[in-house]
């Protein structure tokens, strides 16, 4: 065959720098996955995407900012959590969620909870409600009032603190080894708020069921979890009127109304 007779008519030195005949290198046959248009709930227990690959996708299709008053929080990157960040009861979630909690991403507000939303394999569209009920998408927003200076964090000690803070109302007390970036990074606000919720999809938060509870806690159930991270309760009454608030923002997609748009 021609092919063969080139090769034997070549140098040994050309030999050597020509390519072999054969299939192409996978690298050029498989093209780059290009960045999902939307983030959609994976299953319990899924391979999530790393916080690096949800960056690259989440740049890939920038969105511009609508919440002007979070730029210095957005510019704001988190950090690492205890690897004991959740209760010794639950030792399989600080072993998988836990170091996957650092809260390192910028861009805009729109982006960094597409970010979180991808990071942790839950609806965009749910993340997008349920931030805009905690606070209006607004880093800035602190709610309740704790008084016991022992439970307040560093630079509180003589007097109240707020009780939650940030885009996603994480709180101080439950949350330490978050605490600063709870408060100064967006990013670490839902990062932490959305690997929380990943634990109680995942079927980690057994505990759920030695507290007061309507049904039995198990996996799978986004939307019991949602309602968790308000009401820290599975199913009870104020945790499904707070699902039923998210479930009506997310129906008039709010965060796209002019009313919540903000200079």
């Amino acid at each position: 065959m021609a092919t063969s007779a080139a090769i034997v008519l070549l140098t040994p030195i050309a030999a050597a720098a020509a390519p072999l005949p054969g299939p192409a290198p996978a690298r050029a046959r498989v093209a780059a996955s290009p960045a999902p248009a939307y983030f959609h709930t994976l299953p319990p227990g899924a391979k999530l995407p790393s916080g690096s690959q949800c960056a690259r996708w989440v740049n890939a299709r920038p969105l511009p900012e609508n919440k002007k008053m979070n730029r210095t929080y957005n510019l704001t990157t988190g950090q690492h959590v205890s690897r004991t960040f959740f209760s010794g009861d639950l030792p399989a979630a600080n072993k998988q969620i836990a170091p996957r909690i650092t809260g390192d991403y910028t861009g805009t507000t729109q982006m960094i909870l597409r970010w979180a939303a991808c990071k942790w394999g839950i609806d965009q569209d749910v993340v997008f409600a349920q931030a805009a009920v905690e606070s209006w998408w607004n880093q800035t927003t602190t709610s309740g009032s704790e008084s016991n200076p022992s439970d307040c964090p560093p630079g509180y000690r003589t007097g109240t603190c707020p009780q939650t803070w940030g885009i996603l109302q994480t709180g101080y007390l439950y949350e330490k080894s978050a605490w600063p970036g709870i408060a100064k990074s967006t990013a670490m606000s839902a990062d932490t708020a959305y690997g929380i919720w990943r634990a109680c999809y995942d079927g980690y938060e057994v505990w759920l069921n030695t507290v007061p509870h309507v049904g039995t806690y198990q996996k799978g159930n986004m939307w019991a979890c949602v309602g968790r991270w308000y009401a820290g309760r599975w199913r009870t009454q104020p945790a499904e009127q707070y699902i039923a608030k998210v479930r009506q923002y997310l129906r008039e997609k709010i965060w796209t109304t002019p009313d919540f748009q903000q200079g």
